[in-house]
């Protein structure tokens, strides 16, 4: 019987950073589930929380920042379903574990996450060579193998990341990431700065890893015509909270959150009429001070008495779509704020 339980669960997942000013509450008690061979999106503006989200997922936060709250149970082992691991939990030894073997990484910027004075495929060979020692052999023939997954010859193993163009180096990060054939691959903005041709090779790289691979896939992108391409659920994130999740086809055919149809009327069409673009009015907020209430409720053409002051729970539809606003809550009193 083929275990249905999710990936990972995350829950109630709190990141904050300390400074003399207060305490920046970037990400706030996010709840996602992340299931097998699938792409699951994080998506919405600069600044809402996707990156800190995968960056505590991996362990990365670097002081003054710090996980407050929350559990990240990993389920990576296949042949004992019952086994999981709270991310939040591990140590720095048991971590280092994890990470490229049952848990990789894509990074945002290719050009400073490779080292500029190693040649690639000693840098390969760190990767492989501390979880699986073996032969020279034995390392070659997985560093080609990898290299031509992403379709970048071997001879290419000789170069230094200089030698390289951006979607190169991009694709040699992505074989980097699957070197050990890991249970989950992290891929944070991995299209940022790339032209659209390299940007779509890159794209059907990653689909490859689930289609082909089995692997599962978190994307995070702010944008959302990427998104629609790729991914298979994906949630809309908001001042460091989730405000929608659902299929792709529901977020885009059907969107319920008030902020995610602004949101994704504010793309621009390829085809038909040529229409002014609708923007979304106000500034986010500062993770200093959210608003009190719903934290879109200061932009949102919908908000009622209720949105200002008191904060919406998380309503899962019949469609198992979740949305986070009053709307569709039945127990909340929209013009006096109460439940």
């Amino acid at each position: 019987m083929t275990d249905a339980r999710p990936l990972l669960t995350i829950e109630d997942m709190r990141i904050h950073y300390d400074s003399v000013r207060g305490s920046y509450k970037v990400v706030d008690g996010v709840d996602i589930e992340v299931h097998r061979n699938e792409i699951f999106g994080l998506a919405g503006e600069s600044g809402c929380g996707k990156s800190t989200l995968v960056e505590g997922i991996l362990r990365l936060i670097e002081p003054p920042g710090h996980i407050r709250s929350g559990t990240a149970l990993f389920r990576p082992f296949p042949e004992d379903p019952e086994r999981s691991l709270d991310l939040v939990q591990l140590d720095y030894h048991a971590m280092r574990e994890i990470r490229w073997k049952h848990l990789s990484y894509i990074p945002q910027g290719s050009m400073n996450s490779l080292n500029p004075v190693m040649r690639i495929r000693d840098q390969m060979t760190d990767v492989v060579m501390h979880h699986e020692p073996g032969g020279q052999d034995e390392v070659s023939r997985n560093i080609a193998a990898a290299l031509e997954m992403v379709g970048l010859p071997e001879s290419l193993g000789a170069l230094y990341p200089h030698e390289l163009s951006g979607g190169m180096k991009q694709r040699v990060c992505i074989a980097m990431a699957m070197l050990l054939q890991p249970a989950l691959v992290m891929a944070d903005e991995p299209t940022t700065a790339l032209d659209v041709n390299v940007q779509r090779a890159v794209l059907e790289t990653i689909a490859h890893l689930r289609d082909q691979m089995g692997a599962t896939v978190i994307f995070v992108s702010h944008d959302l015509a990427v998104h629609a391409e790729l991914v298979d659920r994906m949630a809309i994130m908001y001042a460091g909270v989730v405000m929608e999740l659902g299929t792709v086809y529901e977020i885009f055919d059907n969107p319920q959150h008030p902020y995610t149809k602004r949101l994704i009327h504010s793309i621009p069409a390829l085809g038909g009429p040529r229409e002014r673009l609708e923007s979304i009015p106000g500034m986010a907020p500062s993770p200093l001070a959210w608003p009190e209430g719903c934290r879109f409720h200061p932009r949102c053409p919908d908000a009622m008495p209720a949105c200002s002051t008191t904060t919406p729970r998380t309503i899962e539809l019949d469609t198992g779509r979740k949305v986070t606003c009053h709307l569709f809550d039945p127990d909340i009193d929209l013009e006096q704020g109460s439940a």
